[in-house]
C-alpha cells in the first residue's frame, strides 16, 4: 500500500482496488483476490497454505507482543482464516483448530448431526403416521373402513412432497379382487381423505382368522407407484357394531407369508340363499349378489354370470345359469333356482357354485368358485345344515370364491 503525508488524499493501486474486502467494517486491502477462490475446493492440503503447523525447532511466538503489535497484514490474515474457513481448508486439516484472534469470539462447533441408522428406525419420523377408524357391521356382513388423514409423509418427488393414496387388502389371499382404495392427493405430505371403503360380505369367520393391510402409496404417471409405509390391523381386535379408531405409525413393508397357498386366492364374494321347500319338495338356491370379483377384461371390469350345479348329477341337467351383467365387479343377480329332490337325499348331495366372465369370440373365463355340502368346511358347512335343518326357512349366507374349484372342470 502507497503511504501518504498528513493532508494528502488516499490514493489506491488498481490492484489493491481489485482487492477491496466488502465485508462489512472499515475498508482494508487483502494480500491476494486469488485467496477467495482456492485451487483445493474441499479444503487445502495439510502440508501446504496458511495453516500448515510451525516446525517443533520454531521459536514461541511472545503472545503478549503479538496482541501490542498487530502488523497490518493480521487482518488481512483474519480475512483468510474467515475464507479458508468459508471453503472447508479446516476439515481437510488434521492439526489442532483455528486459535481465536483477540477480540474475535471463538467459533462455534457445529451442532452433532442426527444419527442415519436411528433416524430411518424412528418410523413414525421417517415415514409418517395414519389416522383411520374401522367398523364391523355385524348385520349387514360388512367392514367399513375410514381413512382420515395423514401427517409427516416421507416425501418421494423431486419437489419435496408426495402424491399419496391409500390402499386395503385383505389378508390372507390378498389379490386384486379384495383391493380397495382410495382417491389421490396431489404434492402434499398431510392428506386429508375422509374416504370410507367399505368391504361385503365379511363373516364372522373372515373376523378371526383375517388381517387388514393398510399401505401408503405415492402415485406416478409415468412409473410404478411407490410405497411409502404399512400397518396391518387383525380383525379379531374389532367388538361388532363398534368403531374403533386408530392413530398409528407407518412401518416399512412387511414380508409376506411365502408357505400362503396360492390355490385359495381369492376371487371374490357371493351372497346364496337356501331354502327346502316343503311345498314344491325341493331345494331352492338363490344367487343374490357379488362383490369384490376378480377383474378379468382389459377395461378392469367383468362381464359376470354364476353357474350352480346339484352333484352327483348322473342325469347332466341340475346346471343352471344366471344373466350376464355387463361391465362391474359387484352384480346384482336376484334369481332363484329350484332342484327337485327329496329331503332325506340332500346330505349326499353337493352344491357347486362357479361365477365366470364372458367373452364373445373366445372361452369364457373362470373367475372363481365355491362349494357347499357334507364335505365342505368352515361357513360352508354350516351354511348346508342350518338348510337341512330348518325346513321352510330362507337362509342367507356370504361366502368366499377361490380360484380353484376341487372337481370342477375349468370351462364352460
Amino acid at each position: 500500500m502507497t503511504l501518504r503525508r498528513r493532508g494528502e488524499k488516499a490514493t489506491i493501486s488498481i490492484q489493491e482496488h481489485m482487492a477491496i474486502d466488502v465485508c462489512p467494517g472499515p475498508i482494508r486491502p487483502i494480500k491476494q483476490i486469488s485467496d477467495y477462490f482456492p485451487r483445493f475446493p474441499r479444503g487445502l492440503p495439510p502440508d501446504s497454505g496458511p495453516r500448515a503447523a510451525a516446525p517443533p525447532d520454531a521459536p514461541a511466538r511472545p503472545a503478549a507482543a503479538s496482541a501490542g503489535r498487530r502488523s497490518p497484514s493480521d487482518g488481512a490474515r483474519d480475512d483468510d482464516e474467515d475464507v479458508d474457513q468459508l471453503f472447508g481448508a479446516y476439515g481437510a486439516s488434521p492439526g489442532p483448530g483455528p486459535v481465536p484472534s483477540p477480540g474475535r469470539p471463538p467459533a462455534k462447533p457445529p451442532e452433532d448431526e442426527p444419527d442415519a441408522d436411528g433416524y430411518e428406525s424412528d418410523d413414525c419420523t421417517a415415514l409418517g403416521t395414519l389416522d383411520f377408524s374401522l367398523l364391523y357391521d355385524q348385520e349387514n356382513n360388512a367392514l367399513h373402513c375410514t381413512i382420515t388423514k395423514a401427517k409427516g409423509l416421507k416425501p418421494m418427488d423431486h419437489n419435496g412432497l408426495a402424491d399419496p393414496y391409500v390402499k386395503l387388502h385383505l389378508l390372507p389371499g390378498a389379490s386384486k379382487a379384495n383391493k380397495l382404495r382410495t382417491k389421490t392427493l396431489r404434492n402434499t405430505l398431510n392428506p386429508t381423505w375422509n374416504e370410507t371403503l367399505t368391504y361385503y360380505g365379511i363373516t364372522d369367520e373372515d373376523m378371526i382368522r383375517k388381517t387388514l393391510r393398510i399401505s401408503v402409496c405415492d402415485e406416478d404417471k409415468f412409473r410404478h407407484n411407490e410405497f411409502i409405509g404399512e400397518t396391518r390391523v387383525p380383525l379379531k381386535k374389532l367388538k361388532p357394531n363398534h368403531t374403533k379408531t386408530f392413530s398409528i405409525c407407518l412401518e416399512k413393508q412387511l414380508p409376506v407369508d411365502k408357505t400362503e397357498d396360492k390355490s385359495l386366492e381369492e376371487r371374490g364374494r357371493i351372497l346364496v340363499s337356501l331354502k327346502y321347500s316343503s311345498q314344491k319338495q325341493g331345494l331352492l338356491v338363490g344367487i343374490v349378489r357379488c362383490a369384490h370379483l376378480a377383474a378379468m377384461d382389459a377395461n378392469g371390469y367383468s362381464d359376470p354370470y354364476v353357474k350352480t350345479y346339484l352333484k352327483p348329477d348322473v342325469d347332466k341337467k341340475s346346471k343352471h345359469k344366471t344373466a350376464v351383467k355387463k361391465k362391474t365387479l359387484n352384480p346384482e343377480f336376484n334369481e332363484e333356482f329350484c332342484y327337485e329332490i327329496k329331503h332325506g337325499d340332500l346330505a349326499k348331495k353337493t352344491l357347486e357354485i362357479t361365477v365366470w366372465d364372458y367373452d364373445i369370440g373366445k372361452s369364457n373365463d373362470f373367475i372363481g368358485g365355491v362349494v357347499l355340502g357334507i364335505n365342505a368346511k368352515g361357513e360352508r358347512l354350516k351354511h348346508w345344515f342350518d338348510c337341512l335343518k330348518n325346513k321352510d326357512k330362507r337362509i342367507e349366507r356370504w361366502h368366499t370364491l377361490t380360484n380353484e374349484l376341487p372337481g370342477a372342470v375349468l370351462s364352460d
